[in-house]
């Protein structure tokens, strides 16, 4: 039996493992929220896909080799294979999304939650350990039945917390502190996964071990992330958020209260015949009145956006 070691450089991949969840969590939890304010239902889907790409991608995926640059093995090398690793990805991203779009399209509510959680944490638990079955070493790994399974139910509850975050979250603190919970549950599901594992060495480590270093995903990782943050800081300046329509409908209602107002009180521009009544001239300060009426209405939205 071979001996595992978990953080290998010490503790600088755990905590970037956690910052690359953490990060993955926030971006898909805004992209949520921009998803909620949108009225365009295409527009919204595009949203949950950038959101899924975000937490399954970067929060869940990036995170678990970023974790995995970390793990060795004493007595035999270590490699990946890249046609199951790139599998792992997709079976994070695309479960992620079906989650989301069970709980983002339509209207939200608790039973959607309780549905789609399930699924996303049992398929995102599915993804980890198809990440693991894609490492090739000189020998086999087995895992631990009770933490194997306890990994699956940290995954459910973790992905149905998640995707009540998705729905309730509003503001940016709570966001914050909504990101923060996410990636503590899903570093929490990978590790518990890695600590149900025992590895059994079959050969000496002379021998050829097939696939690639972990390191050889160091590349790609990072071009991901960074076309997952501007997609997205993209995607949330073209959508305007709950609080920025809120804003804009209170300053519309006030120039629209004001146009009324003047016009009740301006009377006819033009005279009529003989039998016409007599023009009821505009009260006094009634356009100045009304310019500050949507100066206030203007500057009651700044403030408030300031908060």
């Amino acid at each position: 039996m071979g001996e595992l070691h978990h953080f290998t450089y010490g503790p600088i991949t755990p905590i970037f493992a956690y910052a690359m969840s953490f990060l993955g969590s926030l971006l898909g939890l805004v992209s949520t929220a921009r998803a909620r304010a949108a009225t365009d239902t295409r527009r919204r889907a595009w949203l949950l896909i950038l959101a899924a790409w975000a937490i399954g991608g970067t929060g869940i995926w990036v995170m678990h080799f970023m974790a995995m640059i970390g793990f060795s093995v004493t007595g035999s090398p270590l490699r990946y294979d890249v046609a199951m690793t790139v599998a792992s990805f997709f079976i994070a991203v695309i479960t992620v999304g079906i989650g989301l779009f069970i709980v983002g399209m339509g209207k939200p509510s608790i039973l959607k939650v309780l549905i789609g959680g399930p699924i996303t944490g049992v398929s995102v638990a599915f993804m980890h350990y198809t990440g693991m079955a894609a490492m090739q070493i000189n020998g086999s790994f087995d895992y631990k039945s009770d933490l194997f399974y306890g990994s699956y139910a940290i995954a459910v509850v973790a992905a149905t917390v998640a995707l009540w975050f998705t729905v309730v979250v509003r503001g940016i603190p709570a966001t914050i502190a909504a990101a923060a919970v996410m990636g503590v549950a899903v570093c929490g599901m990978h590790y518990t996964g890695m600590a149900a594992m025992h590895v059994n060495i079959t050969t000496d480590n002379l021998a050829t071990v097939p696939g690639v270093d972990v390191n050889w995903f160091l590349a790609p990782i990072v071009l991901f992330v960074l076309v997952v943050v501007i997609a997205l800081a993209s995607a949330v300046m073209a959508v305007p958020s709950e609080r920025e329509q809120a804003e804009a409908a209170a300053v519309r209602d006030k120039i629209a209260a004001g146009e009324a107002m003047r016009t009740a009180t301006a009377g006819p521009v033009f005279g009529g015949g003989s039998n016409s009544a007599p023009a009821v001239p505009a009260a006094p300060g009634t356009g100045q009145a009304f310019s500050a009426r949507a100066a206030n209405g203007i500057a009651d939205a700044r403030r408030q956006r300031g908060r």
